[in-house]
């Protein structure tokens, strides 16, 4: 074809990148892979391994190796070893590692780009162009919070061993999401990238050794989730589990580690909202789409799968959309030219085409452009679905390809009920030149991450994860590494309860205290609640003497208390400082009553006088530091590389359910329902079971402290009664629970049916007295989600 030709009917022609490299590499090896352990290529005691497939053509790259229990057990071994040494090098010593592996991966950047396009099927250009720059970027920040390590995370320390299990969407990148931090803060690891895709973790593990990273650091066990990710989740020395993948599996895998007091972070499955607002630049705001939901191929847990366009704009919308899906190129992931390449495997492809048939036979609108895609490979054409309701199939289940659906709303308001109408929470996008507009939507979104103008932008220092059944936890920034990291208080923590001062009481001494209600009430909604089953728990003092009567609460119980929170609006749209000032007012309320608070204490646990007003000022104090602490627990303005804003917000996670515990029955109280209120969280409240009456005499101070109803709901009686129910309400968004390790199982996995967040003491005692154990930003962290919104700037966005 000549010259004058090809511009006249603009022919692609074919632009291949080369796999020399990646050929060269192969041979290197035999086309055969070991596992990686302790720093060597190390055998698999079976001698097993499977196939790794090109999607683009069918072919067979390459055999690796899968791993056994025992091969795990060797890594998770290695690790062991590794840690004290790892820990110990220091911040500096860890940080130039991290730095030469960063230098390393972009020496050897192309090869990686290719093996990636090679073994996942996505276009070269988005491995070239950005995951493997991204992956260098996170070594190369995470380096960074390795050096600040002292200064930015006072008075924490390292895990131990990680295991970590990766899927095949971005195979390199997510692992690099998941080693940069680990490592970084002085963990060792063990990782399991995904069976279909598997080369990109070896030759990171090549990189590693040719570094000098000490053996044993980093341990690559390939093989099956089902088999060697169950092992590594299972094995004793793991302290933390660290998994990006669906949500099904992220379920199953909670409930394996449930009640063993191992960390987990979970990054799930989405339905990410994308929203076109009729003032938003339509090329743009098109070519968006493009990015969000076919940026490879559709495979992405935050793609924009959802779009939803203001009605009077969206027929036009919707014929440009489908005007530029013609122009896409479907084909080789290996040419330059090529827009969507091949789905992952056969599997991933049925089910796309499955869900493509549901729609079809839901009565949606189908619209694919009139194109024949490759036969030699597994590849699926760009799908657009309109004519659709809220209730369709394809809109509310995570397909995980190149399937868009097409929905309409007539107002702001309109457009955030739907982008929150589904049980994912993960990311979104905003599409308008009304920066005021987007900037009020963008928070009313439950979702972890909200692109303005822009779809599918990453950056090591802005923090991703999701809301609700998208999982948990934050992967980037510094809010990426507090699961990596814990108190180096935690060791102070005991088996049993701290021991207080006790004095020897009479029932003189009793009847000579204040006066008593001896039929105290729930608290639901603002009010005094009689339980739902009219039984009652009667309170004695040591002595045997009845200090007074409280319900004695059931499931009903708790049900009205989680939907009087859900209701309640006011206190969580209230700023920060209307918060403080309210916290304020508790505070001075509680001040006027200390005596009758300390008399209280004394007749329920017999304390000293002394020990019962020293628990009543600490709790006046913590209440005086959470209201400072409502507006100035602030979130940060990322630093990232793109020419974008990207604000982190720290947002109240919802409705918290809280088992306070048995010890100091009012500071127990104070310091977990307060540090979650100051955030603009509503709480449901289970008191402590043998001491509840500081928490029922505490709804009398709130009474009369302008607190809004629903905020605070207090639910007394036998907590194994009620456990279950709050640990598997929908209703709930968090559970924190202080109390016996027995029941921690149980609640982790009945939390894991919604992904609930839980928090657990796993039967270990904290000194509430110490305001390291019992107050501070440990618990703002918990009591928030952090929200990254990234807002774009200067006159060219894209």
């Amino acid at each position: 074809m000549e010259v004058k030709e090809i511009y006249e009917n603009m022919t692609y022609g074919p632009a291949p990148e080369s796999m020399k490299m990646a050929d060269e590499w192969f041979a290197k090896y035999n086309k055969k892979f070991q596992l990686f352990v302790n720093g060597e290529w190390l055998e698999p005691t079976s001698g097993e391994y499977f196939e790794t497939i090109n999607p683009a053509n069918k072919k067979v790259m390459a055999e690796v190796a899968q791993a056994n229990k025992d091969d795990v057990n060797t890594a998770m071994e290695a690790a062991e070893r590794a840690f004290p040494k790892w820990r110990d090098l220091g911040g500096h010593g860890r940080a130039r590692y991290l730095y030469a592996i960063a230098r390393q991966m972009q020496k050897h950047s192309r090869l990686f780009a290719v093996l990636e396009t090679m073994d996942n099927g996505k276009p070269i250009r988005e491995s070239r162009d950005v995951d493997i720059p991204l992956v260098a970027r996170w070594f190369y920040h995470n380096a960074g919070w390795a050096q600040t390590m002292d200064d930015e995370l006072p008075g924490y320390e390292p895990l131990g061993v990680i295991g970590a299990i990766v899927p095949w969407n971005f195979p390199l990148l997510i692992s690099s999401w998941k080693i940069a931090p680990a490592l970084a803060m002085g963990n060792t690891m063990v990782i399991k990238p995904a069976k279909l895709t598997s080369l990109t973790a070896l030759l990171f593990a090549e990189i590693c050794k040719s570094v000098g990273l000490p053996p044993g650091v980093f341990n690559v066990t390939t093989g099956s989730g089902s088999k060697t990710g169950t092992y590594i989740t299972n094995h004793p020395l793991l302290k933390k589990l660290t998994f990006t993948g669906s949500t099904l599996v992220g379920q199953i895998l909670r409930r394996a580690i449930a009640g063993t007091g191992k960390k987990i972070t979970l990054e799930l499955g989405g339905k990410s909202p994308y929203i076109v607002f009729d003032d938003a630049d339509f090329d743009s705001a098109v070519e968006g789409v493009i990015e969000a939901i076919w940026f490879n191929q559709g495979q992405v847990c935050c793609a924009g799968s959802r779009l939803l366009v203001q009605e009077n704009i969206a027929d036009k919308f919707i014929k440009r959309l489908k005007d530029r899906m013609k122009t896409l190129r479907v084909g080789d992931p290996m040419d330059k030219t090529t827009d969507i390449g091949a789905i992952v495997d056969k599997t991933q492809l049925d089910t796309i085409e499955s869900f493509v048939k549901i729609g079809d036979d839901e009565g949606g609108t189908k619209f694919q452009p009139e194109f024949t895609c490759p036969d030699d490979g597994y590849y699926h054409l760009p799908t657009l679905f309109t004519d659709v309701s809220s209730t369709s199939t394809i809109v509310i289940e995570e397909i995980f390809g190149p399937v868009l659906v097409s929905m309409t709303f007539r107002t702001p308001e309109e457009a955030v009920a739907l982008a929150n109408n589904t049980r994912y929470g993960l990311a979104a996008s905003i599409w308008t030149e009304n920066i005021n507009l987007a900037l009020d939507i963008a928070p009313k979104i439950k979702a972890g991450t909200v692109w303005i103008n822009d779809a599918n932008v990453f950056d090591a220092a802005s923090g991703f994860g999701g809301y609700k059944e998208s999982g948990f936890g934050r992967e980037g920034g510094i809010e990426g590494l507090w699961d990596f990291v814990k108190p180096n208080w935690e060791k102070e923590y005991k088996k049993k309860a701290f021991t207080r001062k006790t004095q020897e009481l009479t029932k003189t001494v009793i009847e000579e205290l204040p006066g008593i209600d001896r039929t105290a009430k729930m608290y639901v909604g603002g009010k005094q609640a009689r339980p739902d089953g009219n039984y009652s728990l009667t309170i004695k003092s040591p002595i045997d003497t009845i200090v007074g009567e409280v319900g004695r609460g059931n499931r009903k119980d708790i049900r009205n208390a989680v939907e009087a929170a859900s209701k309640s609006k006011k206190w969580s749209s209230m700023p920060g400082h209307g918060r403080a000032q309210v916290i304020y007012y508790i505070a001075e309320n509680l001040i006027a009553r200390k005596e009758e608070f300390a008399s209280r204490i004394v007749q329920m646990t017999g304390v000293s006088d002394e020990e019962a007003g020293n628990e009543v000022d600490e709790s006046i104090h913590r209440l005086y530091y959470y209201a400072a602490m409502a507006d100035k627990h602030d979130g940060r303005v990322h630093n990232t590389p793109r020419r974008s804003v990207v604000l982190a917000m720290n947002e109240p996670v919802g409705v918290i359910g809280i088992v306070c515990p048995e010890e100091y029955p009012l500071l127990g109280f104070i310091s977990t329902v307060i540090a979650a209120i100051s955030m603009g969280n509503n709480v449901v409240v289970i008191p402590s079971e043998k001491y509840p009456l500081s928490a029922t005499d505490f709804y009398q101070v709130l009474d009369t402290s302008d607190l809004p109803g629903g905020t605070i709901n207090i639910v007394t009686g036998l907590k194994e009664e009620m456990l279950e129910t709050l640990a598997g309400h929908d209703g709930l968004d968090a559970l924190w629970y202080f109390g016996p390790k027995s029941q921690c199982k149980m609640i982790e996995t009945v939390a894991s049916e919604n992904m609930k967040r839980t928090w657990l003491s796993f039967g270990l005692h904290r000194d509430w007295m110490n305001r390291q154990h019992g107050m501070g930003k440990e618990f703002l962290r918990k009591s928030s989600e952090v929200k990254n919104i990234w807002v774009p700037y200067g006159e060219f966005i894209r």
